[in-house]
């Protein structure tokens, strides 16, 4: 991204910068009492009695003097400026606001990271997380198997801002993988959406490091991992040589299927370039959605994913044994591709094994056609007839969700795309809630047995 170079305003240079710190619980309590009460007190809001935060509803905050306007803008003027003066000075929602700096400070908390972003929506985030340090000649390599709005950003726009990106299989041996002079950015889900595929992060991050030596900074590779299928409940990809994860805040970290949002959580040197983009693009996340998510959608986060984890466990034992389904992918099946790399790095607060909520299993059929014609007559047995699981895309809610991947949230990828990425023709995608297991397992025998 380009930046302007001279001299800093002389509100810039009263900035007192303090030490990069990862926000953490108090000494002895866990992350999950963090991430309902943060800290007692905190920087973003005056009053600090509250129980429940209030919610803002200003777009603009009264200031006492241009001197604190000055300070305040100062920090969102130019990436390489600081950002404003601590504490916040609030201006314009755009800019910062005190709910969403809050939910902010958990979520960073969440991944261990030293400060977080959030945006509108979880591609905002996305196409922030990796756009706001590229610049035209720059290459960026991904995991082919994505989400197929990132695809669609990967191959429709980034190209068009002389951005190349190149594809390649990351699950493949680290050894593999060809990071050029001008790759700036390695990106990949993990799991990945659909198909669960799961990426070794020590070993690519390892990789990474290697090739960075002797580069500069503006040079240098970072890795950027998107965590929305597993969430910071199931791991945490920083811990594991990551530089930059990002993810939907729609989906498990909300929880409810209420609200839309994303995030970004990194080191604090990247804070200003995504303040910064973020004012600029015009994606700041608003204080309602913020305030409920941070109310409602984080202190429930860890006891939501163990109970549909829990379920997850059972429904991917019975539709591994299923005759009618050909096979199942789950990072927590001994029989699924990257399960001993899912123990190793898929872990919940507590260090506990943590394959997450998701499963993508195939349907059976004599020919692609066939797989794919018995898939949809699940699907729609499914949204006509279940009582408790649910067609619809998205994930992490507490309802049971299933879709069709081929023909809906990936529909954008082209055929041989589809196959590449392991998306068969009989691909179902179950987002497993928070019922009771039993419940789920009635409608998907229902389903299983309408099929001819």
């Amino acid at each position: 991204m380009a930046t302007r170079k001279g001299k800093s305003t002389s509100a810039s240079k009263t900035v007192q910068k303090e030490a990069a710190e990862v926000p953490k619980p108090p000494r002895g309590y866990s992350t999950d009492a963090f991430l309902m009460y943060g800290r007692q007190k905190t920087r973003h809001w005056d009053y600090q009695h509250h129980v429940v935060p209030p919610l803002s509803a200003s777009s603009t905050f009264r200031l006492e003097s241009h001197q604190r306007g000055e300070a305040g803008f100062c920090g969102f003027a130019d990436p390489e400026l600081t950002r404003p003066t601590k504490p916040h000075i609030f201006i314009y929602e755009r800019l910062d606001e005190p709910v969403r700096a809050m939910l902010e400070e958990r979520l960073a908390a969440a991944e261990g990271a030293e400060m977080g972003v959030c945006f509108a929506s979880g591609m905002a985030a996305i196409s922030a997380a990796v756009a706001h340090r590229l610049k035209a000649g720059d290459e960026v390599v991904a995991h082919p198997t994505l989400y197929g709005c990132t695809y669609s950003l990967f191959t429709n726009w980034l190209p068009r801002y002389g951005v190349k990106v190149r594809y390649q299989d990351l699950t493949q041996a680290p050894s593999r993988l060809r990071i050029g002079k001008k790759t700036r950015i390695v990106y990949c889900e993990t799991p990945a959406n659909p198909t669960l595929q799961i990426v070794d992060m020590e070993a690519i991050a390892a990789r990474i490091a290697k090739a960075n030596e002797g580069r500069s900074q503006e040079e240098k590779c970072e890795f950027v991992v998107d965590n929305t299928f597993a969430t910071p409940a199931c791991q945490r990809p920083l811990e594991h040589g990551v530089d930059v994860v990002c993810g939907s805040l729609t989906k498990g970290l909300s929880g409810f299927g209420t609200d839309m949002g994303g995030y970004v959580a990194t080191s604090e040197s990247d804070e200003s370039s995504l303040l910064v983009f973020r004012k600029d693009f015009g994606s700041p996340l608003s204080p309602t959605p913020a305030w409920r998510i941070l109310n409602f959608g984080l202190p429930t986060l860890s006891l939501r994913v163990k109970q549909a984890q829990a379920s997850a466990f059972e429904l991917a034992d019975y539709l591994h044994e299923h005759p009618k389904v050909a096979r199942v992918q789950y990072p927590g099946h001994p029989a699924s591709k990257g399960y001993e790399t899912a123990r190793r790095q898929m872990h919940d607060f507590h260090g506990e094994f943590a394959p997450g909520t998701l499963i993508y299993f195939e349907v059976k059929g004599r020919n692609d056609k066939e797989a794919a014609a018995r898939a949809d007559q699940l699907v729609d047995t499914i949204g006509k007839k279940a009582y408790v699981i649910t067609l619809a895309v998205s994930l992490g809610q507490i309802r049971t969700l299933i879709e069709r991947p081929g023909g809906m949230t990936h529909s954008m990828l082209p055929e041989e795309v589809a196959q590449t990425c392991g998306i068969g023709a009989g691909g179902v995608r179950l987002a497993v809630g928070i019922e009771n297991p039993d419940d789920i397992r009635r409608d998907l025998e229902k389903a299983l047995k309408s099929l001819d």
